[in-house]
């Protein structure tokens, strides 16, 4: 299936979805078993992908020395670009002052919301806790809970591994070499089941909240994706502009995974393909195979961004006005506690409620804020696709290794895929109209 073909069908999917969702709420969301199964094969897909592609990028790197250096500056690069997305949160969220004027008797008098934020704030993850948990006692274990930085560690080591041991790791370089290239093969058939799965998604979500949600909590929604749309624009663009990659023509390259990220609120839908894309995109294959999988821990753009307003959010609806001091101490403690848990369930609000109940701010936010956070999802998900594709693109025109030809290739097979499609589709609509006149 043509790139270009796919991506029209997500959008009908998703057009249709809310069609159906708004119109036929009681059949929409019986649609939500498509979105499950489509997710669970993407699942099955990430682990043995990552593995091999991480391995083989390693272990057929010439300096090991060099994959080090790399590592330090993938994890700066990730500092200052999180602690930017913190900082537009903070300014956004005092700008429009989401919270101010919101309406919370109905969620104060509902104890199951406010049940369900207290399980959150007991869910939360210490610092010391997410040090510990990088490192797996079992990579069947990691591979099973879909842990990516674990799997990571235990890649690197497996690669390093394999440096040590010399020619006689040959023959397990070879198969993971062709499991490589049988997953990425494997990615293209799930992604043909993509539209049906984002129909899903999208028609279980509006059947279930209806539209008429959106009005309750426009204000807030309007913020942050706002916010987003700022960070994006400003902060993405100029570290584009720093790697001399044209930021216009890596959104092109990466509508598909970033339309798969926003219509099922998932970065594992979108990581399969995100990492095929970016290796055609020019970025070597060991550069993505190591800044993806550790930028979904490290690199949360959009729902770090989320969590700075989210928490001035829970502190407005309360009456508690934060000075600058305390909310400078609020983005330190969520430089350290939004990293490392990915993966887990409504991950945001997870850390959102650990951060209040560290402040002793009531929980009210977290409460109002899970009748909207699949929509709020889909922006923060997507953002933080947005920001691991850049961040490979930087990283590796960091290392003077990215290769701008292998891109320029890729654009142009894409736009010619492009122009073929559209040229057949208007060939169709002239024969049947063609043919209908001779009718």
């Amino acid at each position: 299936m043509k790139h270009s073909r796919l991506t029209a069908l997500i959008f009908i999917a998703l057009i249709l979805g809310v069609v159906v969702g708004h119109f036929a709420p009681e059949i929409a969301v019986k649609m939500r078993p498509f979105a499950v199964i489509f997710l669970r094969m993407v699942k099955m897909i990430i682990a043995p992908l990552l593995f091999a592609t991480l391995v083989v990028g390693i272990a057929g790197h010439s300096d090991i020395k060099g994959l080090g250096k790399v590592g330090i500056k993938t994890i700066v690069y990730f500092e200052i670009v999180t602690t930017l997305a913190l900082i537009i949160g903070l300014t956004m969220a005092n700008l429009f002052k989401p919270g101010m004027g919101f309406v919370t008797s109905s969620f104060s008098a509902n104890p199951q919301l406010m049940r369900e934020a207290g399980l959150m704030a007991a869910s939360h993850t210490s610092v010391c806790e997410m040090i510990m948990n990088v490192f797996p006692t079992s990579i069947v274990e990691a591979m099973s809970n879909g842990n990516l930085l674990q799997i990571v560690v235990f890649s690197i080591f497996f690669a390093i591994a394999m440096c040590a041991v010399g020619k006689t790791a040959k023959p397990v370089m070879d198969i993971l070499n062709s499991v490589s290239q049988i997953m990425f093969k494997f990615t293209e058939y799930v992604m043909y089941f993509a539209p049906l799965g984002i129909f899903g998604a999208i028609a279980a979500t509006v059947g279930s909240n209806g539209l008429s949600i959106l009005k309750n909590y426009a204000k807030v929604i309007f913020s942050l994706y706002t916010a987003l749309a700022v960070f994006v624009l400003v902060v993405l663009f100029i570290a584009c502009k720093y790697a001399r990659i044209s930021f216009r023509n890596l959104i092109k390259a990466i509508q598909e995974p970033a339309v798969l990220a926003f219509t099922t609120a998932s970065s594992e839908a979108a990581f399969p393909k995100a990492i095929q894309i970016m290796e055609k995109f020019g970025v070597p294959k060991n550069i993505v195979g190591f800044v993806m999988p550790t930028g979904y821990t490290f690199n949360l753009d959009g729902s770090t961004l989320y969590l700075a307003m989210a928490v001035i959010f829970s502190s407005q609806i309360v009456g508690i006005n934060l000075d600058i001091n305390q909310q400078l101490i609020m983005m330190l403690a969520l430089m350290l506690t939004s990293k490392g848990i990915a993966g887990v369930p409504r991950v945001s609000l997870i850390v959102l409620a650990g951060t209040l109940a560290s402040f002793d701010i009531p929980l009210l936010g977290v409460a109002i804020l899970l009748g909207i956070d699949q929509i709020l999802d889909m922006g923060r998900t997507t953002v933080n696709l947005i920001g691991n594709c850049v961040a490979t693109v930087v990283i590796a025109r960091w290392e003077n290794a990215f290769d701008y030809s292998k891109m320029k290739s890729f654009m142009e097979d894409a736009e010619k895929d492009k122009l073929d499609w559209d040229f057949s589709g208007i060939k169709n609509i002239y024969e049947k109209v063609t043919n209908r006149g001779l009718e």
